[in-house]
């Protein structure tokens, strides 16, 4: 697990900085963004107590966690929402995102009195294996700042989709105030790569990791191998 919020804008939160990588064309960049948001849709929380991994499909086939934690991180994202709602209200704007039953708190509470009630409700969920509590003490966000988050969130997904030498589904992607939060259980030079990538999107003024690092061993078993080709191509003349 790796988890330590950086002060500096745009900066990662391991290593020294990494070069910018290259700006996208708009063209190319709208068409992404279009493709990527059936996966925006399941991989992000950028609402409120938006429950992640809504959207499966082929996507839950390709995901390095089982099947079984899948369906886990979705119970608590769905049961941590409620209870908080229940507790809290309208009083606190919190986003709950799982992976691999880690937990990150993103939004905004009123005082830290709120902040550490959430994190207490969180924490107390079935099946909850740690915490990240990077709620901000402050008022709610307005639906514009969200609806923005939104949109970095997309090209964020877009950016990852469209490099070659990743995979875009081994990673959730979450935007709060222009914050992008990066999860995954993902090796070195794939947390590297994906924040080199997130960090140069229009609008991202922070990256923040919260990976769990796998050796390239680790990842050759977890990760899943593509399904064989097949053709039914016949001799020419047949």
């Amino acid at each position: 697990m790796n988890h330590n919020p950086l002060s500096n804008p745009a900066s990662t939160t391991l290593g020294s900085p990494a070069p910018q990588v290259r700006a996208l064309h708009a063209p190319r960049l709208v068409c992404s963004v279009l493709a990527a948001a059936a996966l925006v849709a399941g991989l992000s929380a950028c609402a409120p107590l938006i429950i992640g991994g809504a959207v499966v499909g082929g996507v839950m086939a390709v995901d390095r966690r089982t099947t079984g934690t899948q369906v886990e991180d979705e119970g608590i994202e769905l049961r941590a929402g409620n209870r908080i709602r229940e507790a809290l209200g309208d009083r606190v704007h919190v986003n709950v995102t799982s992976y691999n039953r880690q937990v990150l708190l993103t939004g905004e509470a009123g005082n830290a009195q709120d902040r550490q009630t959430v994190e207490q409700i969180v924490g107390s969920v079935e099946n909850v294996r740690s915490v990240v509590n990077d709620l901000a003490i402050m008022p709610n966000t307005s639906l514009s700042q969200r609806s923005n988050d939104t949109f970095i969130t997309g090209k964020v997904r877009a950016s990852l989709v469209d490099a070659k030498d990743i995979s875009a589904t081994a990673f959730k992607v979450v935007t709060e105030r222009n914050i992008v939060y990066l999860m995954g259980r993902v090796s070195q030079r794939e947390a590297n790569r994906a924040t080199d990538i997130a960090r140069g999107v229009s609008g991202v003024s922070k990256v923040v990791r919260v990976f769990e690092i796998v050796s390239e061993e680790e990842l050759r078993r977890i990760a899943p191998q593509p399904a064989p080709v097949t053709t039914d191509a016949k001799p020419a003349g047949g």
